[in-house]
């Protein structure tokens, strides 16, 4: 990719709503040959040829829902470290399961590199060319579970973020006791800290 930017849109579309050949010459284009994938459900750790695997990954994901509608929402760019996130929804149906629908949202965290997927060169004239050298898709619990429970999934963690946030209520309550005392500067902890808080406020 020589504007990762503005080509990333139509990548994830072309590995995500091709036919398997299709898919195979844009992991080939853009991946390198030891491009790794992280997943909730999966991963593919980097290694010579885990390019493969990867492909494989993503021809699983077309067997399991040969139509994926997604949306790109924001993509930003951290050239220095070389890093693409980009934040998308899609939705998700298993044709083998009767009314599978997931509407998910997920953010992409993309690893760029300049090395080359083949011996070819990483220039295209004066343009440097960049290829994804690791695929890391982060889902909030409440998105993932819709693939595995698509229409209970969701309430079932909602209810349990719902739980865990009177806990931590319940928590300050009962030992605000250490609140104090850190607010008092007696907790040691709090000293390491205490510069660069004093730079802000």
């Amino acid at each position: 990719m020589e504007n990762p930017v503005a080509e990333i849109p139509t990548v994830i579309r072309l590995l995500t709503q091709s036919p398997p050949s299709v898919q195979e010459t844009v992991l080939g284009r853009f991946y390198t040959n030891n491009a790794s994938f992280v997943h909730p459900f999966c991963r593919v750790p980097s290694f010579q040829g885990s390019r493969w695997w990867v492909a494989k990954i993503f021809q699983w994901y077309k067997i399991m829902s040969p139509r994926i509608e997604l949306e790109v929402h924001s993509i930003a760019f951290d050239e220095e470290k070389l890093k693409l996130y980009v934040n998308m929804s899609q939705i998700f149906s298993i044709w083998l399961v009767p009314f599978h629908v997931a509407p998910v949202s997920l953010t992409t965290v993309l690893d760029l590199t300049f090395e080359s997927p083949t011996s070819d060169a990483t220039t295209n004239g004066d343009h440097r060319l960049y290829y994804i050298t690791q695929q890391e898709d982060l889902y909030q619990t409440s998105e993932f579970i819709k693939f595995i429970m698509p229409h209970i999934g969701y309430w079932l963690v909602f209810g349990w973020h719902l739980i865990a946030t009177l806990f931590c209520v319940a928590g300050v309550m009962l030992l605000w006791p250490i609140l104090w005392l850190e607010e008092k500067r007696y907790i040691p902890a709090f000293k390491s800290s205490k510069v660069a808080v004093n730079g802000y406020l």
